[in-house]
């Protein structure tokens, strides 16, 4: 049986026409066996298994396109490689222009936000920082790309504002346009975060089937939630979930994160403002229902979720008390007399944001210089030693908290102020009487300055009690403030309220242009993902791309020194 063995130094085409090349090339009678492959050593094993490898092709180097034909028409076959490739290029992109470089694409479509790269995975990392470089977004679906270059590269784009999306990321949905292999889906309220890209395909074709649609589905790698990356994308991906107003519900779908990793993303996850499903395969959380937080353990599970809370979403659909915030406005600041309310109310606080200081912190790094004077998120006890030196307990005693909650309401970053109002037997005999007042006034004052001014109270007590907790309740809530019996639900929507007043912040936000309608891409490699973009009516420009230096690495290394030195 004869074999023949075509070597083309430094040839390059995608794997695609590959692939289609080698299936033309076995269709050819009298041939038994083809072969068509770069001369990586995976290829090459692979070319041995099947009996192909030649001593020729053993000698060619991983640029190499390697081509083998076994039976009797091998060396007929071969001549015939030039007439096949011309056929696989399509009719569409015939005298269609090409440019042969990132930066010649960017001119010829600067409404692009988005760089599409599937070449080998030895340059992948270099094509991204170009496109990082000309302040683009990447869609990274190489493999093979090392971990320190991903890190590298999310690391460059959240100091940017961009997002990388990958290495390995298979999957996504940008303005209502797939990338890569991705499901034409109806266009609707819910958004995904997928460090599965067969996970993503499933739920948004289920979330289809079953009547909703998709904003943006951004697939994030699946080495993203690993301690090593530390989920830069995926709290990207996150924030800018969170502030899009037409995402209603966020699916997160994801194998199990480490440890701190699902820490760090639930706290953020929390601060969304928005239903957020999470199917972290295999997880097993301590509650189904956390706050904003559903926990699901399959896809199925999650797609119907996510329909379900859409639905609950948009008929229910009001403004946000957040949006009344003015600019700046970012604090929670709680004034409590009861000293184990204001220690639960710390530890709640945690879940959602990273510091609270107190004059009676959790750990001695966040105690507060003054305990007249708040810092940051914080939670003072009135009831301290400091504070009941030669006056009555702040239960007996309205003053100090009132002067306090003025003082607060009179910061321009107070978004938020708590307090509890504890009544019984030797508290005040009617707090609400000299509270009510204090928080009309403040919010009065907040109001005078063009903030709004959130105050939440629980009130600890009976109906037995002599103050009559009802009527507590009541003047409280006619004052402006929003009244709570539990001590939880009173600091939980504080922080909710003080989560959505801060981004997210993981890594710094992403220019929300990255999902700007209509979509614009930029194609670096596969042919196809160029073809499927145009398909959905995107714009997009094809770079007929090469190996830099024809695969010599070291002079490409040179040649990307020269490039990067300052002119």
């Amino acid at each position: 049986m004869a074999v023949e063995t075509s070597v083309r130094a430094g040839a390059y085409y995608d794997s695609i026409v590959l692939m289609q090349l080698q299936r033309a090339l076995a269709a050819q009678d009298g041939v038994d066996d083809a072969g068509v492959v770069m001369g990586t050593p995976a290829n090459k094993d692979v070319l041995a298994q099947s009996g192909l490898l030649t001593a020729q092709a053993q000698a060619a180097g991983a640029d190499d396109l390697v081509i083998v034909v076994s039976g009797a028409a091998a060396a007929a076959a071969l001549d015939q490689v030039e007439a096949l490739l011309a056929s696989l290029r399509p009719d569409s992109s015939v005298g269609d222009y090409r440019p042969k470089s990132l930066e010649a694409a960017a001119s010829l479509l600067p409404t692009a936000q988005w760089v599409l790269v599937s070449v080998p995975g030895r340059y992948a990392a270099g094509v991204a920082r170009t496109a990082l470089r000309l302040g683009k977004n990447v869609f990274l679906y190489s493999d093979n790309v090392s971990v320190e270059d991903e890190i590298a590269l999310k690391r460059d784009a959240a100091a940017q504002g961009r997002l990388v999306l990958g290495p390995d990321c298979g999957t996504a949905i940008v303005a209502g346009t797939g990338l890569g292999f991705a499901n034409r889906v109806r266009p609707g309220p819910i958004g995904l975060i997928g460090a599965s890209g067969t996970g993503i395909q499933l739920i948004t074709a289920r979330i289809d089937q079953l009547g909703s649609g998709i904003t943006h589905a951004l697939g994030t790698g699946g080495r993203d939630l690993s301690d090593a990356v530390g989920g830069i994308t995926a709290c990207q991906a996150l924030d800018l979930l969170a502030h899009d107003p037409a995402t209603q519900v966020i699916v997160v779908v994801s194998k199990p994160p480490s440890p701190r990793i699902v820490a760090e993303f639930l706290r953020a996850a929390r601060a969304a403002g928005k239903p957020v499903v999470i199917d972290f395969i295999g997880y097993r959380p301590e509650q189904a229902v956390h706050g904003n937080l559903y926990f699901v353990e399959t896809l199925d599970a999650a797609a119907e979720l996510a329909v379900e809370l859409a639905r609950f979403e948009e008929s229910s659909a009001a403004s946000r008390p957040e949006d009344r915030f003015a600019a700046g406005q970012r604090f929670l600041r709680g004034l409590f007399s009861g000293g184990t309310l204001a220690y639960e109310a710390q530890l709640i606080l945690r879940e959602y944001v990273r510091v609270v200081h107190s004059n009676a912190p959790l750990d001695k790094q966040d105690m507060l210089e003054k305990a007249t004077s708040s810092r940051g998120h914080t939670i003072v006890d009135l009831g301290e030693d400091e504070f009941t030196v030669g006056r009555l307990h702040p239960m007996m005693d309205n003053d100090l908290r009132i002067k306090r909650l003025l003082q607060e309401a009179a910061d321009p970053e107070t978004a938020v102020i708590l307090l509890d109002v504890v009544l019984g037997f030797g508290a005040h005999p009617d707090p609400a009487a000299e509270l009510a007042p204090a928080i009309e006034q403040a919010r009065a004052a907040a109001a005078a300055a063009g903030r709004y001014l959130a105050i939440i109270a629980v009130v600890v007590g009976t109906e037995g009690d002599p103050q009559a907790l009802d009527e507590q309740m009541a003047r409280l809530a006619a004052a402006g403030a929003q009244v709570e019996r539990s001590n939880e639900a009173a600091v939980r929507c504080a922080g909710v309220l003080v989560q959505q007043l801060n981004r997210i912040g993981c890594h710094a936000p992403v220019d929300s242009a990255a999902l700007a309608a209509p979509l614009a891409a930029i194609n670096v490699g596969l042919e196809s993902f160029m073809q499927s973009v145009q398909n959905q009516g995107a714009a997009v420009v094809h770079v007929d791309w090469r190996p830099p230096a024809g695969g010599n690495e070291k002079l490409a290394g040179i040649l990307a020194r020269l490039k990067s030195a300052p002119s």
